[in-house]
């Protein structure tokens, strides 16, 4: 099981980032932490002319099924390993 508190500091911890992570990791983590703070993708999917809300969506809608616990650890995985790069 994932720890949440390390859930939570993760979340902190991405802040300190000095350089701006890339695009596949900035969607990485907004899908793992999506999955592992509320589940399933839910709602609508944005339209065509909404491109960035859309690759989220798209994102965070390929983990379905992905239980929480394991979305949480490969959140606080990827800002561990983004923290030795991106400091």
């Amino acid at each position: 099981m994932a720890d949440t508190a390390r859930f939570e500091q993760a979340q902190k911890d991405v802040k300190t980032l000095n350089k701006k992570p890339s695009n596949d990791d900035l969607l990485f983590l907004y899908s793992h932490y999506k999955q592992g703070s509320e589940g399933d993708v839910s709602g609508k999917r944005p339209g065509m002319l909404d491109m960035v809300g859309r690759a989220k969506y798209d994102a965070w809608a390929k983990l379905k099924g992905m239980s929480k616990d394991d979305a949480m650890g490969k959140y606080i995985d990827k800002v561990e390993s983004l923290l030795k790069t991106h400091k």
